[in-house]
């Protein structure tokens, strides 16, 4: 389980009541925006099915300052609607902020409230913003959850223009696999939009509000997997072009033109990548929408997983380079300190130069000084001319005795030079796909106190779960690979793996790389047992060790040097 922060639960909904809190709803994107809480879809623009009708009990009398449990301090109303309210509170056992949803026990959603929450606890995946608790006390029902201070939700980051690609495949790898990790314990979404998803500062996309939006609001569906299929496809159709795919105006985006029907991205804005646009549109394959150039519909989570996996990598843009600002020629310059500034359009007299050397005694100057020019001059030619000849002699020489000597013992050994890596990614085939691919780059950036770690198991083996992850390195071309050394914190089983001399593009099956060393420790030298070419190599983590400061099995990965 991921480094928990904190996170709000986005529940409201403008086409319902206004908040009763004179405005006081602020911090919808847990703690950076600050207008209120902007959830306007509605089930014909979201496609999640039916509602039910809010419960007959009226929200708790609550105020800021008040106390849950004698731990959670409540301060700000997020909002309060439909029976139930949401806030921003502050944890005062861990001193951390936190966001509370309450409501009535006799609420008539109370009991669907409670037992969404649980489950989703339950499933512990980082990949979405944690339940912490879920309470029954006092005539009260309230759930407990994280409040992420660094993160923007997508409705923030949309208003700012589209996603670059790069940018737009993430958000749909990750939120494609999430969902389908969900899906396979049972738990849907239901609510998922713009509001509900969140990218934090190092650049991961995470889901709040699984199971218990939906629970809050009545939501329910007939076919889950399809709905939330659908409405990642209407996510990355409003990331590649700014526009909500339906004819109502949702989340501060207007929505497509009446009567033309859903047409795909590319179609709408200029410059949208085809391949993006051919997946939301097979996303988005459900009531009526049409997959472009015949392409299956994906209806479950899982098929676009399978989807992305079978599209090109998205590579991330190149940093453009800043051009150096023009020297500026300081007033520090010869004849110009401690005299005042000329003043603008005063023309400057110039000093004439003094004059030649025109008596007899100058005249005689010169020409000694030209006489010892030239005495210098063949003085240094003639001493060049016999170091040359020496080291001529002296090559001759060596090279009979270098010849002789590799005749005997042999070509003798090149000293190996560092390569560089161009480039990383992570590589999870046998689980969800996604390995924390933001903290990549902290394995070859020079700085051993930085590291990558993977996801928390329950046993060194993975929690018998899948057989090892691992980072693919691209080193930009084809070269000799001569070793291999990779720093862990704490002992650490991995394995090297080559994916050959031929592959010209980066392998996407791990059946693809060939073990070519291994070994065990903090430290591992992995040096392949003959001579390897390559471009791209697997570091494959098969054992993981115990990572005392949190107590979970996990790979830390903090430095890798490949040399030829």
């Amino acid at each position: 389980m991921a480094e928990r922060s904190t996170a709000a639960v986005d529940v409201a909904d403008n086409s319902g009541d206004e908040p009763l809190t004179a405005q006081a709803d602020q911090s919808t994107a847990d703690g950076v925006a600050k207008n209120r809480e902007r959830d306007t879809d509605n089930d014909e623009a979201q496609g999640s099915g039916g509602t039910q009708g809010p419960g007959k009990a009226s929200p708790p009398e609550l105020h800021s300052g008040h106390k849950l449990a004698r731990r959670y301090r409540l301060e700000e109303c997020v909002t309060r609607l439909d029976g139930f309210s949401s806030w921003r509170a502050v944890d005062e056992k861990l001193r951390r902020a936190v966001g509370v949803h309450i409501l009535p026990a006799d609420h008539a959603r109370a009991r669907t409230v409670l037992a969404a929450a649980r489950s989703s606890a339950l499933l512990g995946d980082p990949r979405f913003v944690q339940v912490l608790d879920a309470v029954e006390e006092n005539d009260l029902v309230y759930v407990v959850h994280e409040w992420l201070p660094d993160a923007t939700e997508l409705t923030t980051l949309l208003a700012a223009g589209p996603l670059e690609p790069h940018d737009a495949y993430q958000m749909v790898s990750q939120l494609s696999a999430a969902m389908a990790a969900a899906h396979r314990e049972g738990l849907s979404h239901l609510r998922l939009n713009p509001n509900a998803v969140l990218r934090t500062s190092t650049g991961q996309w995470r889901i709040r509000g699984l199971a218990v939006n939906a629970a809050l609001r009545g939501v329910t569906s007939t076919s889950p997997q399809r709905t939330d299929t659908e409405a990642i496809g209407a996510l990355l159709y409003a990331a590649l072009t700014q526009r909500w795919p339906y004819e109502n105006d949702a989340y501060g985006l207007s929505g497509l033109p009446k009567d033309l029907g859903l047409i795909p991205p590319d179609q709408v804005r200029a410059g949208v990548h085809r391949g993006l646009s051919e997946l939301a549109m097979r996303a988005l394959a459900n009531d009526g929408a049409t997959a472009s150039r015949h392409e299956a519909p994906c209806t479950t989570p899982e098929e676009l997983v399978k989807a992305i996996g079978e599209m090109p990598r998205i590579r991330p843009p190149e940093p453009a380079f800043t051009a150096p600002p023009e020297y500026q020629r300081t007033t520090y310059q010869q004849g110009t300190y401690g005299r005042p500034a000329p003043h603008p359009g005063v023309t400057q007299p110039v000093a004439a130069p003094p004059p030649p050397l025109q008596s007899r005694t100058g005249k005689a100057l010169k020409w000694a000084v030209s006489a010892l020019l030239i005495a210098a001059l063949g003085l240094g030619s003639w001493q060049l001319a016999d170091a040359l000849m020496d080291q001529g002699r002296s090559d001759d020489t060596n090279q009979t005795q270098t010849t002789d000597g590799n005749d005997k013992n042999g070509d003798q050994i090149r000293p190996a030079k560092p390569i560089s890596i161009s480039g990383a990614r992570d590589f999870d085939p046998f689980g969800d796909g996604s390995e924390k691919p933001s903290d990549i780059g902290k394995t070859y950036d020079g700085d051993p106190s930085s590291y990558w770690q993977t996801d928390f198991y329950l046993s060194e083996d993975f929690g018998r779960l899948k057989s090892g992850v691992g980072i693919i390195y691209d080193l930009g071309k084809v070269q000799d690979v001569g070793k291999v050394t990779v720093t862990f914190v704490g002992n650490t089983s991995v394995e090297l793996r080559s994916a050959g001399e031929k592959a010209t593009v980066e392998p996407t099956s791990i059946d693809a790389f060939s073990k070519v060393a291994e070994g065990s420790g903090a430290t591992v030298e992995l040096k392949p047992g003959k001579p390897l070419k390559t471009r791209y190599l697997l570091v494959w983590l098969t054992k993981l060790p115990l990572q005392t400061d949190d107590g979970k099995w996990r790979g830390r990965l903090a430095d890798v040097k490949v040399t030829s």
